[in-house]
């Protein structure tokens, strides 16, 4: 049974809320953010290869990382490699991934996961899902995985669920990341949960959607369906795949979908998103700073997060909950309550002084 589960890690996205460690050239995906020794990409695909087999996960990713890619996962072949030449968000190349897949076995049930994420308890990801493996092999039907919600957090998008005794519940609505208020509301009700980005479905569940909902896509990459799988894909991807429109796999298909349903998960989850979420999942020191990699002596100071490189001596005092990041010729000093705006930060250091910065 095992040899029709699959995996489409995705791992093109460039974090810039990480920067200045995460960049257009060497994105957070490929980082060791948590100083583990093992990069985000490393840990998800040695989680995913407990249920999946290791020739069946396939990473998406932009053709400027194929080489990456294949330099940090070394049992990884060029076929599991899979690389759009345009960004066009994820419905675009999901569909790409699930072609390329179901011509390959069209028995084939995928996890769409994200490669940057952070999972504690691996055994009991692995379980749930089994869990939903075993309900799309059993029926035409999408699932996502849904986190309880631990706080009124307005930078996650929320799923709402219909109260019904079933493990799997059929999902209500999807809303993208609320205001506080909105999100106190939820958590009151009881019945939502963070949308973590991780879906299930069977290649013929996931592609009978995207005909119903998205003819014009479809069409475009089912041109290629000759070619999928062989020398000649690439040339083909190259010239079409930037005619794809530019939208989410939420958009696209999990909004207009009848047949869409959730488990709610039971294992501790982190989007490992802005320095602030990686703050909040380390270790803290006596003073409550987070520090990687640096040698830190803090005085008359709390909170920070704090990450160099070469295990370098940090000396802080009288610096509360800032985000402290040296990496060879940028330092970052910036208040945490602003992590947002680092991607604006970003901007105007590469219009002042390049883009080899960013």
């Amino acid at each position: 049974m095992k040899k029709n589960y699959y995996a489409i890690l995705m791992a093109g996205g460039v974090g810039s809320r990480f920067w200045p460690v995460s960049t257009t050239e060497f994105p957070k995906q490929f980082h060791d953010m948590l100083g583990t020794g093992e990069t985000l990409i490393q840990r998800t695909f040695k989680r995913l290869e407990k249920i999946i087999p290791t020739e069946n996960i396939f990473i998406l990713t932009n053709e400027r990382y194929n080489d990456l890619v294949l330099s940090q996962l070394p049992k990884v072949t060029q076929r599991q490699v899979v690389t759009e030449p345009a960004m066009r968000n994820t419905a675009p190349c999901i569909l790409y991934a699930a072609l390329k897949i179901h011509k390959e076995n069209s028995d084939a049930v995928m996890v769409v996961a994200p490669s940057d994420h952070w999972i504690e308890d691996e055994t009991a990801f692995t379980n749930n899902l089994q869990q939903c493996f075993e309900a799309c092999s059993a029926q035409n039907i999408l699932m996502t995985l849904g986190i309880q919600p631990t706080f009124p957090n307005t930078g996650y998008g929320y799923i709402q669920y219909q109260e019904e005794a079933k493990l799997i519940k059929k999902v209500a609505q999807f809303t993208e990341k609320p205001d506080y208020e909105t999100a106190k509301q939820f958590l009151s009700q009881g019945n939502y949960l963070w949308n973590a980005g991780i879906f299930i479905w069977s290649a013929n569940s996931i592609l009978s959607a995207f005909k119903e909902f998205q003819k014009e896509m479809t069409a475009l990459f089912e041109k290629g369906m000759d070619v999928y799988n062989t020398n000649e894909e690439g040339d083909f991807i190259v010239n079409n795949y930037p005619l794809a429109e530019n939208i989410s796999i939420d958009y696209a298909i999990l909004e207009n979908a009848k047949n869409v349903y959730v488990l709610p998960a039971t294992f501790d989850w982190n989007d490992l998103g802005t320095w602030g979420s990686l703050y909040d999942k380390l270790e803290k020191t006596e003073s409550n700073d987070a520090i990687v990699n640096a040698r830190v002596l803090s005085e008359d100071a709390s909170g920070n997060m704090i990450r160099t490189s070469d295990d370098k001596i940090v000396v802080v005092d009288g610096l509360n909950d800032y985000i402290i990041v040296d990496k060879k010729e940028v330092l970052l000093i910036y208040p945490k309550k602003k992590e947002q705006d680092i991607k604006q930060v970003l901007k105007k250091v590469k219009e002042t002084y390049g883009e080899k910065y960013g």
